[in-house]
């Protein structure tokens, strides 16, 4: 018979197991699941329990739904006899202190952090990383001014940390400075690469009444109403919608400013205008605009010529608008052609001028004829 005591026995017992601090994170292996708590196994001589509020800050979470019998987990020794005889346990102490560290380490080094926005506060955005909460004023979410900020919520943004002080809890995020990082890199490498003659593809990003601006991949171009077609354009935002994709080429580099064009030289419509509109030709155009001395005819789309009003009829008159409407097809003689200045002179007067007479040689001859027998008849008397 031994000599063992069940006192004994207990003690040694007591020493097969490991001994727990306040504040020591343990390892343990899940051994039931409940809705509201975890049991685990942690080598002690009680197990411990971990609390729906000491797993997660949501307060209706199901913990079957993510911690299955047979898993490990870390966990923060909270109190080592909770009052029930078990080890009171944290998991979420284990990842803040985890999340800190790494956020910490950001903070230090500058690094650009990955998270989703969690939720959309007044003045700004919080995101998490590991548990941490990072919060992003308003004013740092963009590079421009953001009134509704609820598109960002559930989505995963960039950022750095500007300001880390978890003892106040003030963990403050930056994301606009890092945007106008990016933007200045974009636009230095575009600048680099770009040169006057180029043809690129760009966004209309923003449409004004004398013209659009085009973002060009790391750089905004111009595209002055005067350069968006051959042909005349009366309004800009009737041409061209923002966010839509199109073809410019750059027309004119000054520092930092961009000019473009849509006049491509391949569809120049006065590469062939002097054959086209020499002076005697007849041509067709439609009005396209008048004013008090004249109507302004489209040859074709980018030429147009002008119709003095003493041009439009042999009759006198006043004003173009008494005999001509916008619209209105005519056909004229052309008068004159100044392809250096691109003007074009037109007259439906000219059309309808009398056709002088044509003098045939044998009309000469009788004419001469004549003329000899009157002189000779004259001789002879």
């Amino acid at each position: 018979m031994s000599d063992m005591s069940f006192g004994d026995f207990e003690k040694m017992l007591d020493e097969s197991f490991k001994t727990i601090r306040t504040g020591e994170v343990v390892t343990g292996k899940v051994i039931d699941v409940k809705p509201d708590r975890i049991i685990l196994n942690i080598g002690y001589k009680s197990d411990g329990v971990i609390t729906r509020n000491d797993y997660s800050q949501d307060a209706t979470l199901d913990l079957t739904t993510v911690v299955k019998p047979g898993e490990e987990l870390e966990a923060k020794v909270r109190k080592v006899n909770d009052g029930e005889g078990q080890v009171q346990l944290s998991y979420r102490d284990v990842i803040a202190e985890k999340g800190n560290k790494r956020v910490k380490d950001a903070f230090e080094s500058g690094e650009v952090l990955t998270a989703p926005v969690v939720q959309v506060v007044n003045g700004g955005l919080n995101a998490a990383v590991e548990g941490v909460r990072i919060f992003i004023p308003a004013s740092l979410v963009s590079d421009t001014f953001e009134k509704d900020l609820t598109k960002y919520n559930g989505k995963e943004i960039e950022f750095r940390i500007t300001e880390f002080n978890p003892a106040k809890r003030r963990i403050i995020g930056d994301r606009k400075h890092l945007l106008l990082e990016r933007k200045e890199e974009a636009k230095k490498a575009l600048m680099e690469r770009i040169k006057v003659g180029d043809v690129m593809e760009g966004t209309v990003k923003n449409i004004t009444d004398f013209g659009a601006f085009i973002d060009l991949g790391g750089a905004d171009g111009l595209l002055h109403i005067s350069e968006m077609s051959w042909g005349r354009i009366e309004n800009p935002k009737k041409v061209f919608k923002s966010g839509e994709t199109v073809k410019v080429m750059i027309k004119d580099i000054n520092d930092d400013k961009i000019a473009l064009t849509r006049k491509f030289p391949e569809e120049n419509p006065w590469a062939d205008a002097a054959t086209a509109f020499a002076v005697g030709n007849v041509v067709k155009g439609k009005v396209a605009r008048m004013t008090d001395f004249g109507a302004f005819v489209e040859l074709r789309p980018g030429v147009d010529a002008l119709l003095h009003v003493s041009q439009i009829s042999n009759e006198r008159v006043e004003k173009p608008s008494d005999v001509l409407h916008i619209g209105d097809e005519i056909e004229a003689k052309v008068t004159d052609f100044n392809e250096a200045d691109k003007k074009i002179s037109l007259s439906i007067k000219a059309l309808n001028a009398p056709k002088k007479e044509e003098v045939k040689d044998e009309d000469v001859a009788v004419a001469y004829t004549d003329t000899d027998e009157e002189t000779e008849e004259q001789s002879e008397e």
